[in-house]
């Protein structure tokens, strides 16, 4: 499964750059978090509480960036288990780009699941998956947003 997208952020590329690395920021961001915890410069440990259709399922796994290009862009390495649920594994490219005003982020993630996930109908997970996109980058750009905005 493909997930494309972009968001214009009102802030400086910099600090776009650092908020995606923030663990305090991430927990608020990533829907159904429980637990980010940075294990070491580019390693995160992620604990996340999802429904997708009929499984509600706690995945626990690790976020790693690889390719990093401070502070234009970086590869985003994820694999998550969900037990009975299944997995999900995958990668997710993030360009910024400095633009009039902000910072254009340009995201591009391939995923892949198993187990009762893949079961459940890729039309379901697909849609569930950019549903959770959409309110990580809604969190992030309004997280990011605020903390350019406080004295």
């Amino acid at each position: 499964m493909d997930i494309t997208g972009d968001r214009l952020l009102l802030a400086p590329r910099n600090i776009v750059w650092r908020s995606l690395f923030d663990t305090a920021l991430l927990s608020q961001c990533i829907p159904g978090c429980e637990l980010v915890v940075r294990e070491s410069e580019s390693v995160f440990k992620v604990t996340t509480l999802l429904s997708i259709g009929p499984l509600k399922a706690r995945f626990a796994g690790t976020l790693s960036i690889a390719d990093a290009q401070a502070p234009q862009c970086c590869t985003l390495l994820f694999d998550g288990q969900g037990g009975a649920a299944g997995m999900a594994k995958g990668s997710a490219k993030v360009v910024l780009t400095e633009v009039d005003g902000g910072t254009q982020l340009t995201y591009s993630a391939q995923v892949h699941i198993s187990g009762k996930l893949a079961q459940v109908g890729s039309r379901l997970v697909d849609s569930v998956a950019k549903k959770l996109s959409t309110m990580f980058f809604d969190k992030f750009e309004a997280a990011v947003t605020q903390s350019t905005q406080q004295p």
